[in-house]
């Protein structure tokens, strides 16, 4: 017997003002609360029946498209066969996912890199094991984080996250932060040297001289879509390593051919990093989280118990698996290239005809748009972000306010984005700019 479920507005909205605790209850982003029904591939359906285009893949979660039959029937048959078994014992599906994801990782110029697999339960889990990983295989403390940085809501991975929104009482520390390479509005300007300078004076005074490492969104995603400018990840990993520190990438929003080039977001710069974290998109939609490292950097984590209670579930390593595959054969890293530069010359279009722009940036299907009260200035406007994002709803078009102002609208839609969308979503926005006056 199926229990029944209110779908009304009003009483879903009861319910979550009664029992949902605060924290919850806040992070609604529309004025006029909405419930979603219904996904397919990019589009979802709200209770009273109207069609949306998905531009925020809630939340770099649906990488392949809502309700994908693929993922669905993979997960549904493993659900059918066993739920779950835990990593006490053995099960065949976490293993292939494991050695399906170490395929995709650099091998090196040698060719002789191996890597191995922790699952977790979410991104925010594996940014926490990463720390655990880089200290205990370097013998060092002290982190690095960028500014403007988002890794997770845990204790552990707030205190590597630079927005003061997302930051609560009693982080642990022995992070320092460094400027973010931001080439719009970035504290040394447009270039890379400036900002690779300014890791090298934090190490020498913010910290002991010794590192365990730097973790970098290879694009800052909460933080704005930033993307990382050539020759900085290689160079801020070289630097790192100097002062005895590992280069922990974070991919839970730049990773599964979210960018358009390259699997990873990382791959751009030709860096290869020791440890690499992941979520999101892994599972599309089933939650599901890993770390994947350099196997002498995992090692000494056989020392002590560690242990994550579903991350190895073998039902959303089943959709994992089927993730993978459905990029594969249906070719989403070129559509998310495709679909994204067309979408990314629309937005550039719009900006020449809405003063209110100040910056279009993004790779692939990962995109923002920056609100300014002045191009000059470039003073944030985040009343014309709010008021651009609620007319948004009425062309039908899902997306998220982000950056540190929450002057940016950020666009991550699932890959299967098509290009008869891209007219739909550019004519959306324009009316929105247009309506917000």
């Amino acid at each position: 017997m199926t229990l029944p479920v209110d779908w009304s507005l009003e009483g879903t909205a009861r319910r979550r003002d009664t029992y949902y605790a605060a924290s919850q209850r806040k992070f609604v982003p529309f004025v006029d609360p909405m419930i979603f029904r219904k996904g397919s591939m990019q589009y979802l359906w709200d209770e009273a029946g109207r069609k949306y285009t998905d531009l925020l893949g809630m939340n770099v979660c649906i990488s392949v498209g809502h309700s994908h039959p693929v993922v669905v029937r993979a997960a549904m048959e493993q659900a059918a066969e066993l739920t779950h078994c835990t990593t006490m014992f053995y099960h065949p599906v976490p293993a292939h996912l494991a050695e399906e994801l170490a395929a995709t990782m650099p091998k090196g110029p040698k060719g002789d890199i191996e890597w191995v697999v922790h699952f977790t339960n979410s991104g925010s889990e594996a940014i926490d094991l990463a720390m655990v990983m880089a200290r205990g295989y370097t013998g060092n403390l002290d982190l690095l984080a960028l500014r403007n940085a988002y890794h997770g809501p845990t204790s552990a991975a707030q205190s590597l996250t630079g927005i003061a929104g997302f930051r609560h009482a009693g982080m642990p520390g022995n992070v320092a932060f460094v400027a973010e390479p931001n080439q719009y509005r970035g504290i040394f300007g447009a270039g890379v040297d400036p900002y690779l300078d300014e890791i090298e004076r934090t190490i020498a005074v913010a910290t002991t001289g010794r590192v365990a490492g730097i973790f970098v969104e290879s694009v800052q995603g909460y933080g704005g879509i930033i993307e990382m400018p050539k020759g900085y990840m290689s160079g801020a990993a070289e630097r790192v390593r100097a002062a005895g520190g590992l280069y922990i990438a974070d991919e839970v929003q730049s990773g599964f051919g979210r960018t358009g080039d390259h699997m990873w977001g990382f791959q751009v710069d030709d860096v290869i990093p020791d440890i690499v974290v992941m979520a999101k998109g892994i599972g599309n939609g089933f939650p599901l989280g890993a770390v994947v490292a350099q196997r002498h950097i995992a090692a000494p984590m056989a020392e002590k118990f560690m242990f994550h209670t579903y991350g190895a579930n073998p039902t959303s390593c089943a959709a994992g698996r089927a993730v993978l595959q459905v990029l594969r054969d249906e070719g989403l890293q070129q559509n998310a290239r495709d679909v994204g530069g067309a979408l990314l010359d629309r937005l550039n279009d719009l900006k020449g005809r809405h003063p209110a722009i100040g910056d279009v940036r993004g790779r692939g299907l990962m995109l923002a748009i920056e609100m300014v009260r002045d191009r000059k200035s470039k003073e944030p406007d985040p009343d014309t972000t709010a008021a651009v994002f609620e007319a948004c709803r009425d062309s039908g078009l899902i997306l998220s306010k982000s950056g540190p102002t929450r002057s940016t609208l950020r666009m991550v839609p699932p890959l299967c984005l098509s290009l008869a969308d891209v007219d739909q979503v550019a004519e959306g926005l324009d009316r929105a700019f247009s309506r917000r006056r």
